[in-house]
């Protein structure tokens, strides 16, 4: 885990454990924050028309170095104050919170474009799998290849 304290990169985690909202926007609570974004992402109950009854996320042993790539990237590019992100590793069960991200800056536009960018780069670039099992007994891998 990366808890940088008084820096703009103040939480970065892989976990197995539960993920928890008010520990991330703690994390990036900013008295010269005039705007906070926060993302949740949780494992819905079906995935292309099929119902999903669990799945697991698996993660390369560089993926929080390259989380701390990632927020560093977007840290850059945005007037942040403050920056968390903190995603789940293991076996999730529908409506577990899968992955929490949140930025804050000066003003609320610039905090949705960089909590915007931080997701979806981490999505794209950060080595981590999701392995869906779905109720017909099927399988998929996503973002495995």
């Amino acid at each position: 885990m990366v808890n940088a304290g008084p820096g703009v990169v103040r939480l970065l985690d892989l976990r197995e454990s539960p993920l928890s909202v008010d520990e991330v926007l703690g994390a990036v609570a900013d008295a010269g924050a005039g705007g906070t974004a926060l993302f949740v992402g949780t494992v819905r109950e079906q995935d292309g028309g099929r119902a999903v009854s669990g799945l697991g996320y698996s993660a390369h042993p560089s993926a929080r170095r390259e989380l701390s790539r990632v927020a560093a990237a977007v840290a850059a590019d945005f007037p942040v104050r403050a920056l968390a992100a903190v995603h789940r590793v293991g076996s999730l069960e529908v409506g577990e919170l899968a992955v929490v991200v949140a930025v804050a800056c000066p003003h609320r536009g610039e905090a949705f474009d960089a909590a915007r960018r931080l997701i979806d780069d981490l999505k794209r670039e950060v080595p981590i799998w999701k392995h869906q099992q779905f109720a017909d007994g099927g399988t998929e891998w996503v973002g495995a290849g």
